[in-house]
């Protein structure tokens, strides 16, 4: 079975987007070649990326004309088959490389679907309100959440109003050049 997994880049106080809805705590002006060859790795181990309306919009402004010169994941991630969700775009072109196929239904019937069908796994960028939703229907097989070292003072949060408990083990921790901690959960099931 495949398994579906979050990577998140968090405020230290807890937010995946400022007051503004920008991700200037990112530290994305500070390379760390360390970071940057985990991510390649990590890209061997997924066969689809997941992105939502607002998500797609930002990566197919940037990543369709990275290349591996400046950006080492570009060419692997750009050629990794995109599934974009929503409710507005018809399509969803990613410049030179096959465009994202559009999933207009309910997103928690099609990653159910997507699941159990045979593959590496998929991973879901950014896209907080399919994250949310993702998350609410117990769908996330791992959190790989970059834990950034600034704090924002207010945003939105990755993980608003839960009903209670959500237990993870910890799996893997790494820290980078960048002040930036990478911690990897899974839930206990």
């Amino acid at each position: 079975m495949r398994r579906l997994i979050l990577q998140e880049w968090l405020s230290l106080d807890g937010y995946a987007v400022d007051q503004e809805g920008t991700l200037d705590f990112f530290p994305a002006t500070q390379v760390d070649q360390f970071s940057d060859r985990d991510q390649l790795e990590f890209l061997e181990s997924v066969d689809t990326i997941l992105l939502g309306r607002r998500t797609y919009e930002l990566f197919v402004d940037f990543w369709p004309t990275a290349t591996t010169d400046t950006e080492i994941i570009a060419d692997r991630l750009n050629e990794l088959p995109k599934l974009v969700f929503s409710h507005t775009l018809s399509e969803a072109p990613w410049g030179e490389w096959p465009p994202a196929r559009v999933v207009r239904g309910d997103a928690v019937t099609e990653i159910e679907r997507l699941k159990v069908q045979d593959g590496k796994h998929m991973v879901l960028w950014g896209s907080l309100s399919l994250a949310q939703t993702l998350i609410a229907a117990d769908l996330i097989d791992e959190y790989h959440v970059q834990l950034c070292p600034t704090m924002v003072g207010g945003g939105r949060p990755l993980f608003p109003g839960l009903h209670g408990y959500a237990r993870l083990k910890r799996v893997n921790v790494r820290t980078y050049d960048t002040g930036v901690v990478f911690l990897h959960y899974e839930p206990q099931r």
